[in-house]
């Protein structure tokens, strides 16, 4: 039977398939900001689903037989288009845009929401996986 333990990626693979993941994910964060952009003084929702999805994204990504086999794998999907989807800068910028204009209430909404809700969708997606999955996901080498 073949081993499933990851090998590691070399230089140059990790940081081309981290760059162009990185740039894909940017690319499309970029996208759905611009088609959506958030009006002074409104809650910026099209940052927070982001960074949601992103979340549970990133936290079910264990369940993917190939990011557990080849360590690009989670590079490129990870690290890249994931770490350049998700965006906790523009967050923070946004909140402090709203407390610059007096939306106090709703700049603490926006920040203490952003953080707990992708914090659920992270024990959301755990919830869904079994013990045997989490199992599987350490015997392959997977660093939870």
């Amino acid at each position: 039977m073949p081993s499933t333990v990851q090998r590691p990626t070399n230089l140059l693979v990790g940081s081309a398939v981290t760059a162009l993941g990185g740039a894909l994910g940017a690319t499309i964060r970029w996208a759905l900001e611009s088609a959506s952009p958030v009006a002074e003084g409104h809650f910026p929702w099209v940052t927070f689903a982001i960074n949601v999805v992103g979340s549970a994204l990133l936290a079910a990504l264990p369940l993917l037989p190939a990011a557990r086999r080849h360590a690009w794998v989670g590079l490129l999907l990870g690290t890249g288009v994931l770490g350049g989807f998700t965006t906790m800068s523009t967050a923070s910028v946004e909140t402090f845009a709203l407390l610059a204009h007096d939306h106090l209430a709703l700049a603490a909404a926006y920040c203490l929401g952003t953080l707990g809700v992708a914090l659920a969708a992270v024990v959301a997606v755990d919830r869904l996986t079994t013990i045997a999955d989490r199992a599987r996901a350490r015997a392959e080498g997977w660093d939870e």
